[in-house]
């Protein structure tokens, strides 16, 4: 699918906001084509890879995963929750389009169940399997009258160069949330603004990581981008030294 022209630079804030929609959402509207060409639309739960495409669990029972094996074009609408007052047409939204496909990349199985443990109840049951979006096509709406196209360039990351972050990504997660728990905890509370809870990392990559407690999310960006699992140490022990206020 040909990206759209567009005359003007994109706004920096929205490509930011962009991302972290992509990368704090649990959840988020899929449509899909159905038999008799109608849309047809799921809620469904997603999560990331490392360059921000999305991870899907389908049922092969679900009518969204009999229409993606007939048509693989998908439309995903992922939306900012509703504040508790204003307009709730003013929160920021993102709809990603492009085809779906069956993955049996390992990684992304981990990386799902990482951002949903609970399907680990149903992950066993041979209908269940993985679903990755090749995205085509970004959306963005920053609120009432705030539309625009971006280029997936402008919101998915360019991951070359940083092999080894990836490939070291599960063993960095379970040390954080192995030993260094607290750390974690002080990362979503202290840097975040979030509310105190179980938080956990459920992926990294060279701009953040990904956290989570129960269904609450935050993203911890890392303010310059890492390859290596040795920046990554190095940029997590300086986000803890800052988050319990020391600078030694």
């Amino acid at each position: 699918m040909a990206e759209p022209d567009r005359q003007a630079a994109p706004d920096p804030e929205h490509i930011v906001t962009a991302r972290r929609l992509l990368r704090t959402g649990l959840t988020g509207s899929l449509a899909t084509v159905g038999a008799d060409g109608a849309p047809y639309a799921s809620f469904v739960g997603y999560a990331t890879r490392p360059d921000g495409a999305p991870i899907f669990f389908f049922s092969g029972l679900s009518a969204h995963t009999r229409n993606l094996a007939r048509d693989p074009r998908f439309s995903f609408l992922i939306a900012e929750p509703p504040k508790a007052e204003g307009d709730p047409m003013d929160c920021a939204r993102l709809t990603l389009g492009g085809r779906i496909a069956r993955s049996e990349e390992p990684r992304d199985r981990a990386r799902y169940l990482g951002r949903h443990p609970k399907a680990e109840l149903y992950a066993a049951l041979p209908d269940f399997k993985v679903h990755v979006g090749t995205v085509d096509d970004i959306h963005f709406v920053g609120g009432f009258a705030r539309a625009r196209s971006l280029a997936v360039r402008e919101v998915l990351l360019d991951l070359a160069g940083a092999e080894a972050l990836l490939e070291a990504e599960e063993g960095i997660v379970a040390h954080m949330n192995g030993d260094h728990a607290e750390a974690v905890g002080l990362y979503a509370t202290r840097l975040l603004g979030q509310p105190a809870g179980p938080w956990r990392m459920t992926g990294i990559d060279p701009l953040g990581a990904d956290l989570r407690a129960e269904n609450r999310t935050a993203r911890l960006a890392f303010g310059r981008a890492i390859t290596s699992p040795a920046e990554a140490r190095e940029v997590l022990v300086a986000l803890a030294k800052k988050a319990r206020g020391s600078t030694a």
